[in-house]
């Protein structure tokens, strides 16, 4: 019984996270899905790709049910998962990430916690479904929050859900940010400066 309640727990926050990561490109051009945001090459649509390919592999191979598509060798990877090619499109990537998570839906559902799996490319290979379904959400979840603050530094945008998302504020937004600047400041240089005043709120609203 406590076997089917975690299994289906786990489960389900992986459906919620998976389908926030998508969301994360709602309404953004190509180019912005596409480009680098960080100095290591950190993209959007590449996390995408990326997690997708983490589904496929670990929910696949991993428990001898290989992807019903073509994937490469995970002793081939050499970082292209983490990126789209100019031929690759958005659809593409996307409808690629929801039939690794068809796939992987039918293996979770298809066996119980306790069975066996091998990861190849890890130091103890020998695992189970409960530790792949952990270290798929974890994954999941550490590459949406990487999008969730891509996506606030091309507009703003913020939140887990549509339905959820509320109109940036952006005056108080940056009311906000000037009073951890402040107290970031103070830190360093000693709150009692003079050219450290605190902005209008960082002292008042001191719990």
């Amino acid at each position: 019984m406590i076997h089917d309640y975690a299994k289906d727990f786990l489960h389900g926050r992986l459906r919620v996270i998976r389908e926030t990561l998508v969301w994360k490109l709602d309404g953004l051009s190509e180019y912005d899905i596409r480009r680098p945001l960080t100095a290591t090459g950190t993209n959007l649509l590449g996390l995408v790709k990326h997690v997708a390919t983490c589904e496929a592999w670990y929910f696949g191979e991993v428990f001898g049910r290989p992807s019903p598509e073509p994937l490469g060798r995970w002793q081939d990877a050499d970082g292209s998962d983490l990126w789209a090619a100019p031929e690759e499109t958005r659809e593409q990537i996307i409808d690629f990430y929801q039939r690794a998570c068809e796939h992987a839906d039918a293996t979770i559902a298809g066996l119980p916690l306790d069975a066996p799996g091998h990861v190849p490319w890890w130091s103890r290979p020998d695992v189970n479904l409960l530790n792949i379904m952990i270290h798929i959400l974890q994954e999941t979840t550490r590459h949406t929050g990487h999008a969730d603050i891509l996506r606030e530094q091309l507009d703003g945008r913020t939140g887990l859900r549509a339905e959820f998302e509320e109109e940036a504020d952006t005056a108080a937004r940056a009311t906000y940010r000037a009073k951890i600047e402040w107290a970031a400041q103070a830190a360093v240089g000693g709150a009692g400066h003079a050219d450290l005043s605190a902005p209008r709120g960082a002292v008042e609203n001191k719990p």
